[in-house]
């Protein structure tokens, strides 16, 4: 059916614009970032993750701390329907153990862990680079990552961070417990 009028063409654009999705202006200010994906460096804005309980975790291939994968992949898996989503930076920042390309990175995250969770491509964690996301999760939480496999725990409404170093395992009873508390709150 070809369009009548100028006003029918107008009143179809809005209706699809009512249509789409929350757009990136009501995305909270810590999310409202872009990074390319580790698999095939596709840019994804952090915003899709809004409303989720997000938790963020610097990574490392090489490092006595990777076995923590598996741990991840299992949070990510127990509660992903629930609205968790854990989102992994690479980063070559502590000890050099992020030394490979990002292809290098997501072969062995899927082929060695089976790693499903979003990765990003490798990120600058570490003074004096720290990309602008992580001086943010910095600066609400308090703590900055000391070494890999740093966590950090962001509200559905994406205000509140909580930071969980290194030591703490992905099934620590204080981290689960603090996901569930974030999971049980609306935005």
């Amino acid at each position: 059916m070809p369009l009548k009028s100028l006003a029918q063409l107008l009143a179809i654009a809005a209706r699809l614009l009512a249509a789409l999705p929350a757009t990136a202006a009501s995305c909270p200010a810590l999310l409202s970032h872009s990074f390319p994906r580790l698999q095939d460096s596709a840019p994804q804005s952090l915003c899709q993750y809004q409303g989720k309980v997000v938790l963020v975790v610097n990574t490392a291939s090489f490092c006595g701390f990777t076995g923590q994968y598996e741990g991840l992949e299992a949070v990510y898996d127990k509660y992903k329907d629930r609205g968790l989503v854990v989102i992994g930076f690479p980063s070559n920042d502590f000890g050099d153990q992020e030394p490979g390309s990002n292809k290098e990175i997501a072969d062995f995250c899927r082929m060695t862990y089976g790693i499903k969770f979003p990765m990003m491509a490798k990120t600058d964690i570490a003074a004096p680079k720290t990309h602008a996301f992580y001086r943010q999760l910095i600066a609400k939480s308090g703590a900055a990552p000391k070494w890999n496999f740093h966590k950090y725990l962001i509200d559905r409404s994406g205000n509140t961070v909580e930071s969980f170093d290194t030591r703490t395992a992905p099934d620590d009873r204080g981290l689960i417990a603090r996901i569930e508390r974030r999971l049980a709150e609306q935005p």
